[in-house]
């Protein structure tokens, strides 16, 4: 059984009225282009999943060498350089939001460690408690290893593991997550496009629909210039948002194909739009059954 023949001359035309239509439609227009600026912007530095410069205080009871290697310990890019503070001005500095963390280093501590007990430090006052506890755990525990062990850790053993970070050496939380919100936008667009090209058929006011299934256009063709129209927005959209907001504002190196990835992005765009077009239909019988 032969295919019926596609007119790509159809095609263009529809798909030429789809983006007038969208054009119309300033509140689909405004939300696409707040989703692929405002939307990666705030995604990507909003919630960052690593400290920046958090600000930290010490209250340094023990006055010894242990301590002064542990508060040392403590220095940016991730922590401010602590500030040295009486513990009567600890309560005062956390509820004032002066400090996100307070350690008070007791007195003994020192020698606690030396004659092998377990002594206790306050750090329960976090504000950032999942994930600078990880960070001042870490942190601590490594500086009492070396000191017990009276030499650095690497000496330790005759292997050393070198980790280098090729694309990320700063692990900047927002150059990872201002490439992620990029795909989840093109996904999320795309369905929500290609619905609503669908379900404006029904409006009364620029549907038409109903005229196209009486014309001679086949539904291949209808459907395929929905999918192509709302694809090319998403996908211009993402290629001027990969160039103005993630290299330009977050200033993000791009240093693989730009070519490579849009290839990938116009095939997800494929499957994505398709999938939008099936809910939008859906959608569509639904108002016309009333369900």
């Amino acid at each position: 059984m032969m295919m019926p023949r596609i007119s790509w001359h159809v095609v263009l035309q529809l798909a030429a009225k789809e983006l007038r239509s969208l054009w119309r439609d300033r509140l689909l227009l405004v939300f696409v282009v707040w989703a692929f600026s405002g939307g990666i912007y705030t995604a990507a530095t909003a919630m960052p999943d690593r400290l920046v410069r958090a600000p930290i205080a010490v209250v340094d009871e023990d006055q010894t060498v242990l301590s002064q290697r542990i508060i040392s310990a403590f220095y940016p890019p991730d922590f401010l350089t602590p500030d040295l503070i009486s513990l009567g001005e600890m309560d005062a500095g956390l509820d004032t939001g002066h400090y996100s963390f307070v350690l008070d280093i007791p007195p003994g501590f020192q020698r606690d460690v030396l004659a092998g007990r377990r002594p206790t430090f306050d750090a329960t006052q976090m504000r950032q408690a999942f994930v600078g506890t990880g960070y001042v755990q870490c942190m601590i525990q490594l500086e009492l290893q070396e000191f017990v062990q009276g030499e650095r850790a690497e000496d330790a053993s005759p292997v050393e593991l070198a980790v280098r970070m090729r694309f990320n050496p700063t692990l900047n939380s927002a150059w990872f997550s201002g490439v992620m919100e990029v795909i989840n936008m093109v996904t999320m667009l795309s369905i929500i496009l290609a619905g609503a090209a669908v379900i404006r058929e029904r409006e009364h006011e620029h549907g038409t629909l109903e005229h196209l299934l009486v014309m001679p256009v086949r539904p291949v063709e209808i459907m395929l210039s929905k999918v192509l129209s709302m694809a090319g927005v998403v996908l211009l959209a993402s290629v001027l948002s990969l160039r103005f907001m993630v290299q330009g504002v977050l200033e993000m190196p791009i240093g693989g194909s730009l070519a490579l990835f849009m290839l990938g992005v116009a095939l997800h765009l494929f499957a994505t739009t398709s999938m939008g077009i099936f809910l939008g239909t859906v959608r569509v019988r639904c108002l016309s059954s009333r369900c």
